[in-house]
């Protein structure tokens, strides 16, 4: 019996990085670059769309992570994570000076508070605040330069 507990012990240990191993979702995928170009595009076209707290959708407006959601699942099938929180942990980091089109960009110390696409020349398309609309904006001036700023890569 006591081999028995031994081998049950090193299973319970093993078995969550074995079916890791088997799982047929990936937690993120890479991009090609079509679809990031598709990316920056389509958030481009979404400027102006109204601010709306937990909206996800042009016609009930976004809100910053609704807006990245809505992108990315038409123009990559993808469904990144909900909350700016996990957005900081979605896909991989990328150092600014490899930014490319349709990445991420995530503000805020600790916890992150606000994120947007990436879509070339510095500039980014995110949904900043009630009363507000979805924008374009530079990382490199004014209040954006100033944030603490992480960038992932899905």
């Amino acid at each position: 019996m006591h081999a028995f507990h031994r081998l049950a012990w090193r299973l319970c240990l093993l078995l969550p990085l074995l079916l890791a191993a088997c799982g047929t979702t990936p937690r993120f995928t890479r991009l090609t670059p079509e679809q990031s170009s598709d990316i920056a595009i389509h958030a481009m076209g979404l400027v102006g769309t109204p601010y709306r707290y937990g909206g996800n959708t042009p016609a009930g407006g976004f809100d910053c992570s609704g807006l990245i959601g809505y992108v990315y699942r038409n123009q990559a099938g993808m469904a990144p994570p909900r909350t700016v929180a996990d957005l900081n942990q979605f896909g991989q980091p990328v150092e600014a000076g490899e930014l490319r089109t349709g990445d991420l960009v995530i503000f805020g110390r600790g916890r992150p508070t606000h994120a947007g696409i990436y879509v070339g020349d510095s500039r980014f398309v995110h949904a900043p605040s009630t009363g507000g609309e979805v924008r374009l904006d530079r990382l490199d001036s004014g209040y954006w330069a100033r944030q603490p700023t992480a960038y992932r890569r899905p």
